[in-house]
């Protein structure tokens, strides 16, 4: 039985938790653990694109590597966080295409229809109102617009957590408990989806994720 969620603050803040999310998400990066194929297989391929809770950045620069033409902007919580999320993208030469915005996703500072794309990965556990974020997510896409929407999900089977515990360094395994403990299952997004805009999408569970993805009308 799926025990009980356990809400998580936003943001992550702190020279440590900072610096050691920065550490492991590198990692992920360069051992191909990222999101970016995809991102691109939904076809989030061209034009302006919004990352929603970037963190250190690292999914949003491999994604500028691998497209042509293409330009992000990243909005997160946590100005530690941005901060280290520019100076990545100085390192890997994308920071004349990425523009990185401290601001709160429930009230986002951003014209309608936007952006050609919205993606996010491991934030949707944080956002203390979700239904407030899909809702801006679809109001700055433009129509025709696509989504990607990935999260850990707490009803992962036990021989998938003890994989993720095994490949997450010691000192990010209090954090990384925290976030899975705070994940959605599918049954929990269902009647949040149904709330907004959003009624449409597809949901699908993969081995410690669930997706959320689609187009806008």
């Amino acid at each position: 039985m799926t025990k009980a969620r356990v809400v998580e603050p936003e943001g992550v803040t702190g020279e440590f938790t900072v610096e050691s999310y920065d550490k492991m998400m590198r990692g992920l990066m360069e051992k191909g653990y990222l999101d970016t194929s995809k991102l691109i297989w939904v076809g989030i391929t061209s034009g302006i694109a919004l990352e929603v809770g970037p963190g250190p950045g690292y999914l949003g620069i491999d994604w500028l590597t691998k497209t042509n033409n293409t330009f992000l902007k990243g909005l997160d919580l946590s100005g530690d966080m941005l901060t280290v999320a520019q100076r990545n993208a100085q390192e890997f030469h994308v920071d004349n295409r990425v523009e990185y915005v401290l601001g709160d996703a429930k009230r986002m500072l951003f014209d309608d229809e936007t952006f050609d794309a919205v993606f996010s990965n491991g934030s949707l556990h944080e956002w203390s109102d979700p239904k407030a974020v899909l809702s801006e997510i679809y109001r700055v896409l433009k129509p025709g617009g696509v989504y990607y929407i990935s999260d850990l999900r707490r009803d992962i089977t036990l021989f998938a957590r003890l994989l993720l515990q095994i490949a997450i360094p010691r000192e990010r395994k209090k954090g990384f408990l925290s976030s899975l403990n705070a994940s959605y299952t599918a049954e929990e997004i269902a009647p949040i989806l149904s709330g907004t805009l959003f009624n449409n999408a597809n949901v699908t569970r993969e081995l410690w994720t669930i997706v959320i993805s689609g187009r806008k009308a």
